[in-house]
């Protein structure tokens, strides 16, 4: 059967297609794919339904939407990289004016304002994590964790990196594929009591190839890695670096990586007044030193300010504009893209609004709530509060190891009670058992808290 060649799409014609191929040197544009993992790939055809109206598609979308439960209706105890947090209402005025509503990063020369917004954006999380250069967003976590350590790579022209086994499983596949063929990738193990990281293990994997280890403080498990300043003193004296994935809304409370020698500072924005929007609402952040050998290996946009021709004035603008994926384009060392800084201007917004009291006062709420959690989930017959015996922030694993009932049961019984539950971690560390991911932030109250353990009660009565 021939292929039907539209109009409006480029390059459908087969004649075109095949010496662009060969010119590429590939049989196939299937090939184009091979790097897709198999469990990925859809092996039918992709049935779409017959073109409908606007009318017929709003309210066949809205009809989907519908089916959704969402966290105003049951108590939400999920987290595990898209947490729930409290969104000021100015957050939100803000970021729906028609000036700053859209994800683009915006031109120069004819968008000064959304500049001056984005550096104030980096100047104020520069502050938090006590660092100098904030790049404008990227995706998110998993991409600004990777995107960090080539750019760690690329500094030291080293090619194996050291990922801590505790980060999160999704972020780890993205930065491996992120990274892959040019780097190469080893795991670092971690004391199954506490969480912390493995330090003889560490030394044993420190060789001198090794760009850089990357590891996330508090972790995806919950905990708070306490060796910090004895990892970085391993990493310098190898000349490795250290890149460390932090959430910010801790950072009231708990000290940025920079202070225990960290040389990249990445993590998620999410915290900082967005909505989960089904993990829609994420935006990942790189931080370093103002030096230019870590300037200069930004694949992204740096907004800054200088005076202009006029005494007195000052405009924002690129800051080494030339280095940037936009300008080098298919020259550059990695693309980024720019459909996240809307998200850069929220979390300016946030921080603005908090100020240090501020953030310090929700970092406080988070952990007592946590703790208080904690403490009554330890009541409970069969079941610990946290398996680990570390500090941790708003995150803490449960264990039912010895309550009979897998995390799956239990989740299903919560949901009955109208409770999202854990995640269940049985899957990504079954070294654990039956356990599952707990999250408890400032938008809990007593009440919540208190609901979830007699709903556990009487789940596990049964």
């Amino acid at each position: 059967m021939s292929q039907k060649v539209h109009p409006y799409i480029p390059n459908m014609v087969p004649e075109v297609q095949a010496e662009m191929l060969k010119v590429i040197g590939v049989e196939s544009i299937m090939e184009l794919y091979s790097c897709i993992p198999e469990e990925l790939q859809l092996k039918e055809n992709l049935k779409l339904p017959p073109a409908l109206t606007e009318y017929e598609l709003r309210r066949h979308i809205e009809g989907i939407l519908n089916k959704n439960t969402s966290t105003k209706e049951y108590v939400n105890f999920l987290g595990a990289g898209c947490w729930q947090h409290f969104i000021p209402a100015v957050c939100d005025e803000i970021n729906q004016r028609s000036e700053f509503l859209t994800a683009y990063a915006g031109e120069p020369y004819e968008d000064h304002g959304r500049f001056q917004a984005l550096f104030e954006y980096q100047s104020l999380l520069a502050e938090l994590v006590d660092m100098d250069v904030v790049n404008v967003p990227t995706f998110d976590w998993g991409q600004a964790a990777a995107t960090s350590i080539r750019m760690a790579a690329r500094i030291t022209g080293r090619k194996k990196v050291l990922l801590a086994k505790t980060v999160a499983p999704e972020r780890s596949k993205i930065i491996i594929n992120y990274g892959t063929p040019t780097l190469e990738f080893e795991y670092v193990q971690f004391d199954t009591k506490s969480g912390a990281m493995d330090l003889e293990d560490l030394k044993t994997k420190l060789t001198e190839d090794v760009a850089a280890l990357y590891f996330e403080n508090p972790s995806y498990l919950g905990f708070i890695e306490a060796q910090g300043q004895e990892i970085s003193n391993l990493l310098k004296a190898n000349e490795s670096l250290m890149v460390v994935g932090v959430d910010p809304i801790s950072l009231g409370v708990l000290a940025p990586p920079s202070h225990y020698g960290a040389d990249i500072v990445c993590g998620d924005l999410q915290p900082l007044g967005m909505h989960m929007n089904y993990s829609g609402g994420q935006a990942g952040f790189i931080a370093t030193h103002n030096e230019l050998k870590f300037v200069n290996e930004y694949p992204s946009r740096l907004f800054g300010i200088v005076p202009t021709v006029k005494e007195g004035e000052y405009g924002f603008g690129d800051v080494a504009y030339e280095r940037t994926s936009f300008a080098q384009r298919e020259k550059g060392k990695e693309s980024v893209g720019t459909q996240t800084a809307l998200w850069g201007i929220t979390a300016g917004v946030y921080l603005a609004l908090l100020g240090p009291d501020g953030m310090q006062e929700v970092g406080q709420t988070i952990m007592q709530n946590s703790q208080y959690a904690v403490q009554q989930l330890n009541q409970i017959a069969n079941v610990r509060g946290s398996h680990f015996e570390s500090p941790f922030f708003k995150e803490f694993i449960v264990d039912f190891n010895q309550t009979g009932y897998t995390v799956e049961q239990i989740n299903k019984r919560l949901i009955e009670k109208k409770i999202f539950g854990g995640k269940d971690l049985s899957l990504e560390f079954p070294e654990f058992g039956q356990t599952a991911l707990f999250c408890v932030t400032e938008v809990h109250t007593k009440e919540d808290i208190d609901g979830l353990v007699q709903a556990l009660k009487t789940s596990l009565a049964k």
